[in-house]
């Protein structure tokens, strides 16, 4: 089946099909995608019971079929194996099983609704099993017994004939492995064991964007990730994080011990409960500390070594990011791409309100911007203006910057959500800045 873009995965209630196409689409991130059961996905949704609904059910079925095909077709123009749970053909199956006539009328109306499947691949174990494993996995919303199951496979196997479709099928109840293994041969799937050279990633990446845009948590997103997949999917090795704000910090703390020695302070003052910055020449000082970390590892023969750099900071003002820029290194800058989180002004200070813990405003992981520093240092910004373009390349001092702007809003914490995010933005960049 190496040819195929779009294949259907069937077979028995509880015969693995889910834990199946999970293992998959996790094991080959660039080849596959997986949409998951339609049908299942609407009742869940809806709150519908499977059995007693049927009517409203074949509704929603019915409601939903432009956006299936859609998904499908974007996958495969996309160049990836969509591997789809179960079809129509089977709830068709299961109408007849069932009595639900209604569906059985619709059918002939909606067949072709979805774009046809290049084969489908059964998942076969035998019915007693089916049962004994609905039981133990505890769902009896969507448990079917055997006497509708001898049914329903009966009429599956007619839609099958009826069709002439290209059904593969494969024995199930055996070991875990052994039946991937022959679902890969069947896809034409050959797993390619890890490299650790990591070639395929950024070596600096400059992680920029309004406080509490979403920068600390995209760190812990990678940090959480597992080390090949984040590799594969988000261009980022086994990565080092230099932040400013740590330097930032620790000079508010020594300015708190040279108040309580009775000197007054050099950089800072107490507002609100926190620091508002009284020397401007703090932002190239910190750009500066920057260069001061990052050049021993750029400029070491041996090179990075497999490794990912992300350089973190935020700034403000009119000129903020091009004066930001002039003082980087032209090590930063030679081997470096932009991430820019994108967050409005009120939406970033809402975050950095949520995220302050009066409780333990003194500590770091819990700081927040006071409002009137908020608004001073990052009530504007120069980043739209000196990058209109979500997609596009910076010129600073004779280097080409490929940068990429990402959205950032609304907010979400779910990873299912923020990896699509982070990969939709960062392929793209690493397109560009390994062209460039």
């Amino acid at each position: 089946m190496s040819c195929h873009q779009h294949v259907v995965f069937e077979g028995l209630p509880a015969v693995g099909k889910s834990e199946t196409l999970e293992l998959l689409a996790r094991t080959y991130p660039h080849k596959v995608r997986v949409l998951p059961e339609l049908v299942k996905e609407i009742v869940l949704r809806s709150g519908l019971d499977l059995f007693r609904d049927r009517e409203a059910l074949t509704r929603a079925i019915i409601d939903a079929l432009p956006e299936r095909a859609a998904a499908i077709r974007d996958l495969t123009n996309q160049g990836f194996l969509c591997l789809e749970e179960s079809h129509l053909g089977v709830h068709l199956a299961y109408a007849k099983a069932l009595g639900d006539q209604g569906f059985v009328e619709a059918y002939s109306a909606i067949e072709n609704a979805l774009p046809s499947p290049d084969a489908f691949v059964r998942l076969d174990i035998p019915l007693p099993l089916s049962v004994d494993r609905q039981a133990a996995r505890g769902t009896p919303a969507f448990d079917v017994y055997e006497d509708r199951l001898t049914a329903m496979l009966a009429n599956l196997d007619r839609w099958h004939a009826n069709r002439l479709t290209n059904l593969v099928t494969i024995a199930a109840d055996r070991s875990a492995h052994l039946v991937l293994a022959d679902v890969e041969s069947a896809l034409g799937l050959e797993y390619q064991p890890h490299q650790s050279t990591f070639s395929d990633t950024f070596d600096v990446l400059l992680l920029l964007g309004r406080p509490a845009s979403g920068k600390s948590e995209f760190i812990d997103f990678m940090e959480r990730c597992p080390t090949s997949e984040r590799a594969a999917s988000h261009h980022i090795a086994p990565f080092d994080v230099v932040d400013d704000f740590p330097i930032l910090w620790q000079l508010f703390e020594d300015d708190d011990l040279w108040e309580d020695l009775g000197k007054g302070r050099l950089y800072s003052k107490r507002c609100n409960g926190n620091y508002a910055i009284t020397d401007r020449d703090l932002w190239p000082f910190l750009i500066r500390k920057i260069n001061q970390s990052v050049s021993p590892i750029l400029t070491d023969p041996r090179g990075l070594q497999g490794r990912s750099i992300i350089v973190e900071f935020s700034r403000g003002g009119s000129t903020g990011y091009v004066d930001a820029f002039a003082e980087l290194s032209d090590e930063i800058l030679s081997r470096a791409a932009i991430l820019y989180v994108s967050v409005s002004f009120e939406e970033s200070w809402r975050r950095n309100i949520a995220r302050y813990d009066e409780a333990d405003k003194g500590g770091i992981l819990t700081h927040s911007v006071p409002r009137e520093e908020m608004e001073k240092s990052y009530g504007i910004d120069d980043w739209h203006e000196i990058a209109p373009d979500g997609l596009g390349t910076l010129n600073v001092r004779g280097f080409e910057l490929p940068y990429v702007t990402m959205p950032n809003e609304p907010e979400s914490k779910d990873f299912a959500v923020l990896g699509p995010r982070y990969r939709e933005a960062l392929e793209p960049l690493f397109r560009a800045w390994s062209n460039h």
